[in-house]
């Protein structure tokens, strides 16, 4: 096999940032009827460009075989839509934005954000390649195209509809493999006085919080500030803001405007450039030592479970988010250590995880089985689900998190 090339400038990645061995698709969620058959596992080695230092996945699997039938809903998380609610409250003043406004967002799954842009009678559009999702987000009545992004569809839009205001790219840059021709379909949506803003999980953060269970294979590229300033600039963007967030474990927000009419950036681009530097993420040697700390987690979630297996106590997870399958894989979990797991998803109920064909089970199946300890595997919303649980101490469960490193504790803490 021929050494993969970096998705920006074309060097060959040769330098290897972490290797998470193989793993399959981790929202391939199985039905019962398909785990006696064979899956295709597919590497997880991540590389690092020795060039432009842009941390990423090799297409190991095309875009459209992820997307296009998809598992994950973002309204079954309370603090997502929390989440997108204050940010478009944040936006409409930002803009400003009103009644004449235009705000497309890219993977608007199903409609969790843009429902609060129509809520205020302000026009939107979503654009969202998987049919399942953008189904749902038309049956809550927000206008969805069904289509990934690219700079041929981003100038269509542009030109049937008109340019937007406001660009929303949450956590979508980092899935896409053909990362410039997709920062150009976002130049193409936006007006030339218009913003795009863009949530990414910071490397900076994966690193620092060992988060190693955000590598999947529907993240292609791993994002520091540097990086993702170097992508938009290729695409004509420059970025003129930047926030730190707390979600998906430490992410940034950037916001950009088209580099010929952009403003001078804030003083916080300059600021958490500084604190990537200062890190070591604008040099190659900076990005060392990451598989020593992964290996770390690894070695203490295994112990756990075996430790408590030899205890005879009851281990089950809550929450099957795809990150979570890339801990369980690695870690060469099966369901003799982890019973089951619960999700809020119905799509999910009554299937199989991909690799490890642990079943999941709707949330009642918890409070019926009354474990001794329940592992919350979408770590990001500890506080959120945590909170959920409270009601397990009554029967003297505890709660598990394994990242970013292992932690025991009471529910409600």
């Amino acid at each position: 096999m021929s050494t993969p090339a970096c998705r920006l400038c074309g060097t060959e990645l040769t330098r290897t940032f972490v290797d998470l061995g193989m793993s399959p698709p981790c929202e391939r969620i199985l039905r019962a009827d398909e785990i006696d058959q064979g899956e295709t596992f597919y590497p997880l080695h991540v590389r690092v460009c020795t060039r432009c230092l842009l941390v990423q996945l090799p297409t190991y699997i095309p875009a459209e075989e992820i997307f296009t039938d998809y598992a994950y809903f973002s309204s079954f998380s309370d603090s997502w839509v929390e989440h997108a609610r204050r940010f478009v409250e944040g936006a409409v003043e930002r803009l400003p934005l009103g009644a004449d406004s235009f705000v497309v967002e890219v993977a608007s799954n199903d409609g969790y954000l843009l429902q609060h842009v129509r809520d205020r009678g302000i026009r939107c559009l979503g654009i969202e390649p998987a049919e399942n999702v953008a189904a749902a987000a038309v049956e809550r009545g927000i206008p969805t195209l069904v289509e990934f992004l690219g700079e041929a569809t981003g100038k269509e839009v542009a030109d049937d509809r008109g340019p937007a205001d406001l660009v929303v790219a949450n956590n979508v840059f980092a899935h896409v493999p053909d990362i410039l021709d997709f920062a150009k379909g976002l130049r193409a949506l936006v007006a030339d006085d218009g913003r795009v803003s863009i949530e990414i999980p910071h490397l900076l953060r994966l690193i620092e919080g060992n988060e190693y269970d955000t590598i999947y294979h529907e993240h292609f590229s791993y994002l520091s500030l540097l990086t993702t300033q170097r992508v938009l600039a290729a695409a004509g963007l420059a970025v003129v803001d930047v926030e730190e967030l707390p979600s998906h474990g430490g992410s940034l927000r950037t916001w950009s405007a088209p580099a010929e009419h952009a403003p001078a950036p804030s003083p916080e681009v300059e600021r958490v450039l500084a604190l990537e530097a200062e890190f070591g993420l604008h040099t190659l040697e900076g990005h060392d030592g990451f598989a020593q700390q992964v290996a770390q987690v690894r070695d203490d979630f295994v112990s756990f479970l075996l430790t408590a297996r030899r205890q005879g106590k009851r281990v089950v997870a809550y929450g099957a988010p795809g990150k979570g399958n890339t801990l369980l894989n690695h870690c060469g979990v099966r369901a003799d250590l982890l019973e089951f797991a619960v999700d809020r998803n119905p799509y999910k109920h009554g299937r199989f995880l991909p690799g490890t064909h642990i079943p999941v089970h709707a949330p009642e199946a918890l409070d019926e089985a009354r474990p001794d300890y329940v592992v919350i595997m979408p770590w990001n919303l500890r506080k959120e689900i945590s909170a959920q649980l409270a009601h397990v101490a009554g029967w003297g469960g505890r709660l598990v998190v394994a990242l970013p490193h292992l932690e025991v504790f009471e529910p409600g803490a």
